[in-house]
Formats: C-alpha cells, structure tokens, sequence
C-alpha cells in the first residue's frame, strides 16, 4: 500500500465520522431530504439482496423485540421455578413443625425429599450417637472419629452445600452398595453451632442432574431446617 493510499483511507475514516456525527445532532436530517431516504439501499441481513433504511430499521427492530421475548420468557420459566422450589419448600417446612420426636421428624424428611423433591436416592448421615434412631436405608449414625469423614472436612468447613461429583470415598460411605448408581450427588453440610452434625446427600443416576453452576440456596434453607429439627428432639 503506497503513502497517498494509506492518506486515501484515513480520509475515507474521518469523511464517514463526520458524516456519522452530522447524521446524530441532525436526526431531522432525512426528514429534510425524504428523497435521499428513499433512495438509500442497504444489504440485507438475511441475503445478497438490498433493502430499503426503513425496512431495515423494521428488522432491527424485530430483531430486537425477538431477543427481548427470548429473554422475558427465560425470566418468566426462572420464576415459575423458583415459586415450585419455594412451595416445596413450604411443605417440607410444615410437615417438620408437625414431628413430635426426631424420629417422626427424620421420617417426615425422608418422605418429604421423595414426594416432593423426587429425590428417591437420598441419604441422611448423622454424627455421634442416636440411640432414638433406628439406623435405615435413609438415615444412619457413625462415630465422629470414623476415617471416613475426612473427606467431609473441606464440605464442614465451608458451610455450603455442594454439587457435583463425589469421591468414591465419600459415595460409598452414604450410598453403599447403591454407589455404583450415582452419577452426580449434591452434599448438604449440617452443623451445630460451627460442629459437624451431619451430610443430607441427595444423588441422582444422571452425571448432569447436580452439577457445580447450579444455586443452592433452597438446599442450604433445607439443611437449616433439618439442623433445627434433629437438635431441638435431641432428647425425644
């Protein structure tokens, strides 16, 4: 590319700036000039063929009013979302103020988990000891020294629900011989005043069914709730 193309070029960029800028502090401008308006032919978006600015600003402006559609229907499905969580929620609520002992209230828990949450591969595991609960496919006790709750430290830790993948350490230890079945799982920590009273692990066959990204919020409300139930019958 020789001097005088390269000044060419830059002259070209400035001209269309100064267009650009005239055209903005006089939108009246083709107001004024209708006949240049319609003679104005621009490519189409969808083609090798041209349109008028006019219709263009037409298609622009479905465009627009498509991806605003789009958007308003993903915020509309988010939120019938969250009310069906939100009612979920409520039920599991009541159906614990409604348990008597720790035993109806664990067995109020595991009801509500597979009626309501469909989470039939769920598991309750309590540490210390509940001579009041007779240990079950849902809900069972180990000691607090047991070996296998060291992969649970950085969960307690945290406070925070998690999902995802789990070790096999860790699936074996709540599932057992079901572990094999579980693609993804999420751990729900359950403490006592910053110590470890249990995991709530709800897992699921589908690897992609708990996954990282997912919000967790209802299931940290849920641990709350569990916690406040199975501390408060501590002697029922």
């Amino acid at each position: 590319m020789t001097t005088r193309e390269a000044r060419g070029i830059a002259a070209g960029e400035q001209d269309e700036e100064s267009i650009a800028a005239y055209l903005q502090h006089n939108p009246d401008f083709f107001e004024r000039h209708q006949s240049v308006l319609l003679r104005l032919r621009l490519p189409h978006a969808r083609g090798t063929s041209t349109i008028s600015l006019v219709e263009r600003q037409i298609e622009v402006m479905r465009e627009k009013h498509s991806a605003i559609e789009s958007k308003l229907a993903e915020l509309v499905a988010v939120a019938r979302g969250n009310d069906a969580i939100a009612e979920k929620l409520h039920r599991f609520t009541r159906r614990l103020l409604q348990a008597q002992t720790r035993a109806d209230a664990v067995g109020r828990i595991e009801a509500s988990l597979r009626e309501d949450f469909d989470a039939f591969h769920s598991v309750l595991l309590l540490v210390g000891e509940y001579p009041d609960l007779v240990p079950q496919r849902f809900v069972r006790a180990v000691a607090r020294d047991n070996p296998g709750l060291k992969s649970f430290e950085s969960l307690f830790e945290a406070g925070k629900p998690r999902c995802g993948q789990a070790r096999d350490s860790q699936r074996e230890l709540l599932f057992g011989p079901d572990s094999a079945q579980i693609g993804s799982i999420a751990l729900v920590p359950l403490t006592e005043k910053g110590a470890p009273l249990g995991v709530l692990a709800l897992g699921s066959p589908d690897r992609d069914r708990f996954h990282p990204g997912m919000s967790t919020e209802f299931l940290g409300r849920m641990a709350d709730l569990i916690g406040d139930a199975l501390t408060m019958r501590r002697g029922a």
